[in-house]
């Protein structure tokens, strides 16, 4: 089956690029990408950022994988059918496909791994992706046995997949890090430390060979991947730059080949220094507000409206992100397939000083004024945007009397503290759609999706449309189910949207192969240095 090329990229071509500044080649070849965070884990059924994909989409293959332009491709399955009624899909694994140990790869290892992460013992975040395969659902909260999932191996080199019901993004969700395979032997030798290296036993492009914890992680070419001959850079060590100043100086003086994110607020400077070396592309992304919907007085509705009318969201997108950020007054972004144009929160099509008045009357009539003002605690990630950012949403919301105080951490303990449920008040969040379906945005808001939904927001209304629309057969009627979802979200505001993402990065004279795409992807295995 071949899969139609899609325009995402808007005429976007192969980048080589040039410039006046740029990596100096590593002595052993080693390819140094800059990385959004160090990863909380390797544990493809544990992980759940966008930095920790990066680095799974190079140690293991799904059935299904990503190319460089953000096309899906084949990954251990070199074909697949699907059925008349949309129900089963049946993949075909690459003969002689192997782990990087040298075991075969076999059928029973995706059995295996769908299983685990589903299992309530393995306490995957992000097991609800997988919801749509039959049985899933049940499994996940322990009313069915592991064994009842809709996942089989008929033979060695046969998968098939059995789903409730239709699922027009299917494929795009096989090739996420929650679909890939785990090595049996190694998971049930080494328990947990499985990941260490040395331990570790992948089937991508790479394998691991070191972990510094806050310095890098470094991995080597799989001599066993089907492809190995084909795989041009032999290392590529991912270097966690959370301060993007910082990680600016350190491309600048060619100590990394690339930057997978910039600092918005210099991107006038960096474009002038760097030139074609900084590269925007399309991107399916929110940076968003969550507020705990069980705190007072973040319960009360009036409160979280008035959070939301008092941000300038043409300010931050525009002037603090330097453009590389859109204003989003919208949960999903626009463009998503199957979809139609989202509805907004309130707000857009006033003036500011309307939405201030309002603002501040929904704060008097929820109790809040000059004598009572309302107190926030904002937490974080730290980045330079993200600090940026959220002085100038505490300015905003000083000219309504509220007071703000900040907490912020690394991006690993800030995640983990909301998706273990630690207690806040606002808190920024991030997310990055795995398919490009508005149900991969609105899922994280359903009832007991604890560990995307941070507030615990509940509304019966929502999780019966977005039920309603699980079962829907016709695109029109599923996409209007979900419309009137998101319209309760909006009406409610949960998550206060605030921008829509854009990729942007830094890319070395030297790499070549770097395509910007809407799925941000670039495997290592797709890249090449020069030089």
């Amino acid at each position: 089956m071949r899969l139609p090329r899609r325009g995402w990229l808007s005429g976007a071509g192969a980048m080589l690029l040039a410039g006046t500044a740029g990596a100096r080649a590593a002595p052993d070849g080693t390819y140094r990408r800059g990385n959004d965070a160090d990863p909380e884990t390797l544990d493809p059924h544990r992980s759940s950022t966008v930095a920790e994909a990066h680095i799974l989409r190079d140690l293991y293959d799904g059935l299904l994988t990503y190319d460089n332009r953000g096309a899906i491709i084949p990954g251990a399955a070199q074909s697949w059918r699907v059925s008349d009624d949309g129900l089963t899909y049946t993949f075909t694994l690459r003969e002689g496909g192997r782990w990087s140990n040298g075991d075969p790869v076999e059928a029973e290892a995706f059995v295996y791994s769908l299983r685990r992460i589903l299992a309530p013992e393995t306490a995957a975040k992000y097991a609800e992706v997988l919801f749509p395969i039959r049985n899933a659902a049940a499994i996940n909260r322990g009313a069915m046995p592991a064994t009842a999932l809709g996942v089989a191996a008929p033979d060695p080199r046969t998968v098939t997949i059995a789903l409730e019901a239709p699922t027009p993004y299917l494929l795009e969700l096989l090739t996420h890090q929650t679909a890939l395979p785990v090595h049996r032997p190694s998971v049930e030798r080494f328990g947990e430390s499985f990941t260490r290296p040395g331990n570790l036993v992948s089937n991508g492009p790479y394998a691991l060979v070191d972990s510094v914890p806050n310095d890098r992680i470094v991995l080597r070419r799989n001599p066993h991947f089907h492809a190995a001959a084909e795989i041009a850079i032999p290392q590529v060590a991912f270097v966690p730059t959370p301060d993007l100043s910082s990680a600016v100086r350190r491309y600048d003086a060619g100590e990394l080949d690339s930057l997978a994110d910039l600092p918005g607020d210099q991107m006038a400077s960096l474009r002038r220094r760097f030139g074609d070396q900084v590269v925007l592309g399309p991107s399916l992304g929110l940076y968003a507000l969550a507020v705990n919907t069980r705190k007072p007085p973040f319960d009360d509705v009036r409160v979280r409206r008035a959070l939301s009318l008092a941000l300038d969201r043409e300010y931050l997108a525009e002037a603090l992100w330097g453009g590389t950020m859109s204003p989003a007054y919208s949960l999903c972004p626009p463009g998503l397939d199957n979809y139609r144009t989202p509805p907004e929160t309130e707000g857009r099509t006033r003036l500011p000083i309307d939405n201030e008045e309002t603002a501040a009357r929904l704060l008097a009539e929820a109790g809040f004024g000059p004598d009572r003002p309302l107190r926030v605690e904002y937490r974080f990630n730290t980045s330079d945007n993200n600090r940026n950012t959220a002085v100038a949403v505490a300015e905003m919301w000083r000219g309504l009397g509220i007071e703000t105080r900040f907490v912020y951490t690394d991006a690993k303990t800030h995640f983990a503290y909301l998706r273990d449920g630690g207690d806040f008040d606002v808190a920024r969040m991030s997310w990055i759609a795995d398919y490009s379906d508005p149900q991969n945005f609105l899922f994280l808001l359903t009832t007991g999706n604890d560990g995307m939904n941070p507030g615990h927001w509940s509304n019966a209304e929502y999780d019966a449309l977005l039920a309603k629309a699980a079962a829907e057969r016709d695109l029109t009627a599923r996409a209007d189910l979900l419309y009137r979802a998101e319209a309760l979200v909006m009406r409610d505001p949960p998550w206060i949207p605030v921008m829509h993402t854009r990729s942007k990065a830094l890319i070395a004279p030297r790499l070549h192969g770097y395509v910007p795409n809407l799925r941000n992807a670039a495997p290592t295995r797709f890249l090449r240095l020069v030089g």
